[in-house]
């Protein structure tokens, strides 16, 4: 599966980069504890995830950081 280009997630309002943010978090911690009671199946989601986050925090920061100027 592709993943989603930073500049789909540049689209996106900041309630849905806040909510999206959340969402990829609870999946992280899900995933973590799934791999401590030997239950994970797909280990690949944790990349997916780490990269997935990485963008929407990202476009969060320079959102922020271009209203503070």
């Amino acid at each position: 599966m592709a993943r989603p280009a930073i500049a789909e997630v540049r689209k996106l309002t900041d309630s849905d980069i806040t909510e999206r943010i959340t969402a990829i978090r609870r999946e992280l911690f899900e995933l973590r504890f799934q791999q401590a009671t030997r239950r994970l199946e797909q280990p690949h989601r944790f990349k997916e995830g780490r990269i997935k986050l990485a963008h929407l925090l990202s476009v969060q920061q320079e959102r922020q950081r271009s209203a503070a100027s």
